[in-house]
Formats: structure tokens, C-alpha cells, sequence
């Protein structure tokens, strides 16, 4: 009898290996969970208070429905402890570490949420990941993720809706994600940039192309409508608001907007992309999802199918990356760097302090800074420049100064984000805009070691090579901002300013008493 018989036969024979490896399963995801306890609460506090990902609720139960759909076919294997798995449980701990090490929250929870899988496959076997491979695959939509493109959403809807509105006939000119109309001003703000609506229809989109679709042909073009639908539908609302605007008001038409577009639009939309694409699902009611039998007699390599090692073993091993990687992170986090007692804004030639006072108030956040400071500079003609510089003894929870609201535009503030500001090097560059005609270019550079961005991305590779290597880099947010006068351009008022106080990163450096 061919070994893959005997394999057949012996997971019919009995229930024991099954119901003892889900019991080691349901003990170690317990385990994991309590162990990375801080990441799961954060993420049920996002599905919970933020409609963006209110959606995130229903995937825990259509996980389980995913794994009931091949129960039957699941049964025809037996599991077994395989010890490739515990690599990518190390994946899961390493992923953790470096978002931990760079203050960076999504990274941090795919990490807690990559090693549920790892487990899985360490405990259960290849035959049985590769049974369980979308389902594993969907946990990725328990980490909420999609704030970061709601910038390039809203550029994408505001060019989008400034098309239509004058296909309409209606008179606009738009700045950023402002568009001015004779009804009024509107904004396309971060609510309005339809990212609940793209991240919702994703996540539906990679379902019914698992559960309807066998061609991945038909899966791709399924996909790519999930995503192009939402985005053109969003562009379509947002025109459909200002129209409205035209007749009714904007405050009428505001509140409309919201009641038709939360209950009826987005059903609406999936609706329509549903219907087009039914005719052209080919998967029968009645065909396995996945082929057990197939699966069983999959030749893998010998490395795989030798690789099996002690459930208890594996437990152990399992444990021990976890509370190694957790070890490494707390030791890493308690290096902070020495701070001064005080620091001051130096004196700029050919500019003098002034007093602050903005015509809309202004106020950069830097909740983890040892030390922040925020004044304001003018020349002999007149042009102003405010400064805002914090200093952080470490970039960790809580500390980290490209975290969601740090930084030139806080939340709790009349500013909104208007559009990327003219290109300057080194520096992240915003337009914002306050009470509808009130405009700000705010330009934020980043200190960490030597190195000198307006880039989150190379601040947290930086920090987290620091914490890799056990160094105390402390790191320096330096905010450079023109309220516009409409006397001269905004940036060629910082190019002067900058002018005067020379190569900005030693500059920062002095100021905090670095170097």
C-alpha cells in the first residue's frame, strides 16, 4: 500500500491526532494572544470606535466560516508538528520588533497577528496551511491598515470631483482639496477621502474572489473592480454633494450626503459590482473549496515531510522566540538619550524674535517630546518665520514624532491639510489651510544620528537600526512655517530664513546642544 494510503487511513481511523493538535493549537493562540495583549486591545479599540474600520468586526466570524467550508477536506489529513513553522513565527516576533523599535503601530500589530498563522503551521503541518492558506492569508485584514494613502485618496477624489463639477457647468477653482463653488467652499477632507469605503471593499473583494472564482484571471479583474469602483464612486459622491450644494445649500446638502452616502451609496456600489460579476462566477455551489485528497498525496519536499519534531518541543520553542523578541525590545526601549536641563532659540542673523501671534492659532504636536519650542522671527522687511523644534530622548510608544496627529497638523486644531507643498530637500512639505482662506506652508525635517529627512519612513529605519544596535540617538523635529500675507511666496521666505541660519541639521544640532 502506497504511503499515501496509509496517510488516508490513518486520519479516518481516529479523531486523536486532530483533536489533540487543535487542543496544543487552541492553548498556544491563547498564549499568543495574552502575550502580545497590548497590540490585540489597540486593534479592537480601532474596529470598534473608528468607522473607518468598523468592518474588521466581521472578520473574525467569516474566518470561521472560511475554515467550516473545509472542515471536510481538512479531515482527510493528518496534522503534524513540523519545525519549518517555528520560522515563520520568528518572522511574526522579528516583524513585531522592528515596529515596536520604530514606534510604528501597523508594522508592531502584523507582527502579533503573523505569528496566530506561524503557530498554525509549526503545529498543524504544510499539508494543512496549505488547506488553511487563505484563510491564514485573510488575517492580514484584522490589522488596520489604510490611514496612511487617505492623503492621495483625497487628491485622487478632489481631481476626480473638480472634473465633474465642471462637466456640470458649474463654475469652480480648486486648491488642493478645497474646491471653491458659488455655493460655497468645500473640503475634501481625510472623512471624505472614501478610504472605509476602498479598505471595506477590498477585504469583500479577496473573499468572493476565494469563494466564487476558481480562474485567477477572472480573481485579478475582480479585484482590480474592488478597487477601481470605490474610488471613481467616491469622486461621483463628492460631486453629487457640490451639485446638490448648488440648489439646496451646502449645509443641506452636507448632512444629506452623509445619511444617503453611510446607508444607501455604499450598498448600492457593491451591489453593482456583485451584479455585474455574478454571471461570471465559476466556482459550483456544491465544489470543494480545497481537495483534501489532493493535498494528501502532494509530494513536498523531504525536507518537509522530515521535518516533524515533539509537540511540547515545538511549544517550548515557540514560547522562547516570543519572550526573546519581547526581552530585546524592553531592553532596547530603556535606552534614552541624555537630555540638557533647557534649551533656547538661538539668535538669526539678520532676523529678530518677535512676538508670536498667527492670525489663526497654531500650534504644532509633539506629545513625547523632553523639550518643544515654538517662537517666531522677522526680517527688517517685514516676512515672518515661525519655528517649532521638539527634542525626544527615544522614538517609542507614545514618543514618536511622526505618529498619527504629531507634527504640524494636529487634529484638534482648525487646520486642515490643503496639498504637498513646493518640493524642498530634506524636508516634508504641507500646505494647510484655516477658516477657508487662511493658508500656512509648514516644512518638517527630522534629526536622528547624521541623518537629516522630512521622510517618517527613513526615521523609523533610522530608529530602529539605533535600537538593533543598542544606541542612544536622540531625535530633533524642526517645523519651519510662513502664514501666507500674500507679500511674497511662502517659500521663498523660508529659503531666506534658511539662508541666514545655514545648513539645517547643524543648525538643529546647536540649538539642542548635540554637537
Amino acid at each position: 500500500m502506497p504511503p499515501e494510503s496509509l496517510q488516508l487511513t490513518s486520519a479516518h481511523a481516529g479523531t486523536s491526532p486532530w483533536r489533540n493538535a487543535l487542543v496544543w493549537l487552541g492553548l498556544v493562540w491563547a498564549g499568543l494572544i495574552l502575550a502580545f495583549a497590548g497590540d490585540w486591545l489597540m486593534m479592537a479599540q480601532h474596529w470598534w470606535d473608528s468607522s473607518t474600520y468598523n468592518h474588521i468586526l466581521l472578520i473574525p466570524p467569516i474566518l470561521v466560516w472560511l475554515v467550516s467550508l473545509r472542515v471536510d477536506e481538512l479531515r482527510k489529513l493528518v496534522p503534524v508538528t513540523w519545525a519549518p513553522g517555528l520560522l515563520f513565527v520568528a518572522s511574526g516576533v522579528l516583524l513585531w520588533v522592528l515596529g515596536r523599535f520604530a514606534g510604528f503601530s501597523l508594522v508592531q500589530q502584523a507582527g502579533a497577528v503573523l505569528v496566530l498563522p506561524g503557530s498554525l503551521l509549526t503545529l498543524l503541518g504544510p499539508r494543512v496551511g496549505l488547506g488553511l492558506m487563505f484563510p491564514l492569508g485573510y488575517m492580514a485584514f484584522l490589522v488596520p491598515f489604510g490611514d496612511e494613502v487617505v492623503p492621495q485618496l483625497q487628491m485622487i477624489t478632489a481631481a476626480l470631483t473638480i472634473g465633474l463639477v465642471k462637466l456640470s457647468g458649474i463654475p469652480a477653482v480648486i486648491d488642493g482639496v478645497f474646491i471653491d463653488t458659488p455655493a460655497g467652499l468645500f473640503e475634501v477632507a481625510e472623512a471624505c477621502s472614501g478610504v472605509k469605503f476602498l479598505i471595506a471593499m477590498i477585504a469583500l473583494g479577496a473573499l468572493v474572489a476565494n469563494v466564487c472564482f476558481r480562474s485567477w484571471k477572472r480573481r485579478l479583474l475582480f479585484m482590480a473592480l474592488c478597487i477601481v469602483a470605490p474610488i471613481l464612486a467616491n469622486g461621483v459622491r463628492a460631486w453629487g454633494t457640490i451639485l446638490a450644494a448648488q440648489y439646496v445649500g451646502a449645509e443641506k446638502a452636507g448632512g444629506f450626503d452623509h445619511i444617503v452616502y453611510g446607508w444607501f451609496f455604499f450598498a448600492l456600489v457593491i451591489a453593482a459590482v456583485l451584479g455585474l460579476s455574478w454571471r461570471h462566477f465559476d466556482r459550483a455551489v456544491d465544489d470543494p473549496i480545497i481537495d483534501g485528497e489532493a493535498l494528501a498525496a502532494m509530494k513536498l519536499p523531504a525536507l518537509f515531510d522530515r521535518s516533524a519534531i515533539a509537540a511540547p518541543l515545538a511549544i517550548l520553542l515557540c514560547g522562547g522566540l516570543v519572550l526573546s523578541g519581547q526581552a530585546w525590545a524592553r531592553k532596547a526601549e530603556a535606552l534614552l538619550a541624555p537630555m540638557p536641563q533647557q534649551i533656547f532659540l538661538p539668535a538669526v542673523p539678520g532676523w529678530q524674535r518677535v512676538d508670536y501671534a498667527p492670525v489663526v492659532p497654531w500650534e504644532p504636536r509633539a506629545a513625547g517630546a523632553e523639550h518643544r519650542l515654538l517662537g517666531r522671527y522677522a526680517d527688517a522687511s517685514g516676512r515672518k518665520v515661525d519655528v517649532f523644534l521638539a527634542l525626544y530622548p527615544a522614538q517609542t510608544e507614545g514618543r514618536e514624532a511622526t505618529g498619527f496627529g504629531e507634527g504640524a497638523l494636529r487634529e484638534d486644531s482648525e487646520w486642515s491639510w490643503n496639498s504637498a507643498g513646493p518640493h524642498t530637500r530634506d524636508a516634508k512639505s504641507d500646505l494647510l489651510r484655516a477658516r477657508g482662506s487662511v493658508e500656512r506652508l509648514a516644512q518638517t525635517y527630522y534629526r536622528n544620528g547624521d541623518l537629516l529627512t522630512g521622510s517618517a519612513l527613513k526615521l523609523k529605519l533610522a530608529t530602529i537600526e539605533d535600537r538593533l544596535l543598542l544606541r542612544r540617538n536622540p531625535t530633533v523635529m524642526l517645523i519651519l512655517s510662513v502664514e501666507a500675507s500674500g507679500a511674497e511666496d511662502p517659500g521663498t521666505t523660508l529659503d531666506r530664513f534658511r539662508q541666514a541660519t545655514g545648513p539645517v541639521g547643524p543648525w538643529m544640532d546647536r540649538i539642542v546642544a548635540l554637537r
